[in-house]
């Protein structure tokens, strides 16, 4: 348990982070004295750490069963939290189960039970109605990002997962949208509200509307990327059929982008984020899955190729950038005889987009076919890549450790040779396939 302030100062040193922000302060203190709460705070504001610090908090070491349920609406987020868990060094086991990937694997897993549990509903559903493990001992409910799971059609599935758990003492919603409609089977029972989405009347960020000369967007659309130099950003469409489209005729100007959309396989959709968060790919051409609920750092700007029907997607795409007290641009291209929906105002004209070429990533990613499992650690294959590999400390990125491989990012114009040298080379007692992605 957390028994003091010490050992919550511990957990943050884990994760580099010097302060709790006042959300999180204010968050965790109602939290942890409250039975019933709903925590409404503005993607990026660090609404995971504000539950898990109180949640760890009221767990009991002695017991060996699942003690703490999350459900999420997403796979990246259920991975996502369980990242963030491993990371706090808590010494609480957890899992995160998901569709996309073998029921079988979360069988092995389970074998050993957890104490905190993450997942969609689908799946967590699977393994309460398998009996996989004993859900009776289950006090502490959190449902995060609630407002998505309630739109996305879990409303059956979670009721059913909510009315196995009647013991449930402590239950937790988050979301960043303010007003939805809270069913009657969560049985939030006069919950305590933290609301900080009126931080957003303080927010940074600029929208600006480019007009396109015809129907057809992409034109537009590359010229904008090029205008905007080499920053990262999400560009954001409302069908996986346009980003797919989009994303083969950048791929023919040579714009490097990655894709991310709900009908893509869970492996791929995690390459495209890897990618995105080492630099390799600039550009993430995504659906609103992309919106919130993933694992990115913050973003110079978005660009909503097509504007989505609802506000609140609107709201949640531009809440990638500008986050806290940063500053960055929301951009609307606009078809020719597009109309703007009532939501979109005060959004500035940009006039006139510089004509200049695009400025393409300097950096690849090298995948390791050995991880955490190995007992490999990022030191290993910094190790491995700039003594073997004659790697300068600028020549190698962002390091991302699995269970049971790792991916690197490393200066694209060293990538091959790289990949040739190291290529079968022993990492710890294991021989690493090292490839490029």
């Amino acid at each position: 348990m957390i028994h003091s302030v010490k050992q919550q100062e511990d957990i943050l040193k884990k994760l580099n982070i010097a302060a709790l922000n006042p959300m999180q302060e204010e968050a965790i203190s109602v939290i942890k004295n409250t039975e019933n709460s709903i925590l409404l705070s503005p993607t990026g504001t660090g609404k995971t750490l504000a539950f898990l610090l109180p949640m760890i908090a009221g767990l009991n070491p002695a017991s060996v069963e699942v003690q703490a349920l999350i459900l999420v609406p997403s796979r990246e987020l259920a991975i996502q939290i369980e990242q963030v868990v491993r990371s706090m060094g808590s010494g609480f086991k957890v899992n995160a189960v998901y569709g996309g990937r073998p029921i079988s694997k979360d069988k092995i897993e389970l074998k050993h039970t957890p104490a905190i549990l993450i997942g969609t509903p689908g799946r967590i559903l699977d393994h309460f109605e398998g009996g996989r493990f004993s859900v009776a001992h289950i006090r502490c409910l959190i449902l995060d990002e609630f407002d998505k799971s309630l739109e996305t059609g879990f409303e059956q599935e979670m009721a059913t997962i909510l009315e196995q758990i009647p013991q449930v003492v402590k239950r937790i919603l988050t979301s960043a949208t303010q007003g939805v409609k809270i069913p009657a089977f969560v049985r939030l029972k006069n919950p305590k509200t933290i609301d900080y989405l009126q931080d957003k009347r303080h927010s940074k960020l600029v929208l600006k509307t480019v007009q396109s000369q015809g129907e057809n967007k992409q034109n537009t659309l590359a010229a904008l990327l090029a205008h905007i130099g080499a920053k990262q950003g999400i560009v954001f469409c409302n069908l996986k059929s346009t980003v797919e489209e989009l994303s083969a005729y950048l791929e023919r100007k040579n714009i490097q982008n990655s894709c991310f959309s709900g009908g893509m396989e869970q492996r791929n959709r995690e390459r495209s984020l890897i990618k995105f968060r080492n630099g390799t790919s600039q550009v993430l051409i995504a659906t609103d899955l992309a919106a919130r609920g993933i694992d990115i750092p913050e973003i110079n700007h978005v660009i909503h190729y097509e504007l989505p029907k609802a506000v609140e997607d609107f709201i949640h795409r531009n809440g990638r950038t500008a986050r806290v007290n940063n500053e960055g641009t929301a951009y609307i291209i606009q078809g020719l005889n597009e109309r703007m929906p009532s939501f979109v105002n005060n959004s500035t004209l940009l006039k006139s987009i510089k004509k200049v070429p695009y400025t393409p990533s300097t950096w690849a990613t090298v995948f390791v076919s050995g991880g955490r499992k190995d007992k490999i650690s990022k030191g290993d294959i910094a190790g491995l890549f700039c003594k073997q590999g004659g790697l300068t400390n600028e020549q190698l990125g962002v390091i991302e450790l699995k269970q049971d491989c790792a991916f690197v990012g490393v200066a694209k114009d060293r990538a091959a040779a790289l990949t040739e040298k190291l290529n079968n080379s022993r990492l710890k007692k294991k021989k690493v396939r090292i490839t490029i992605i």
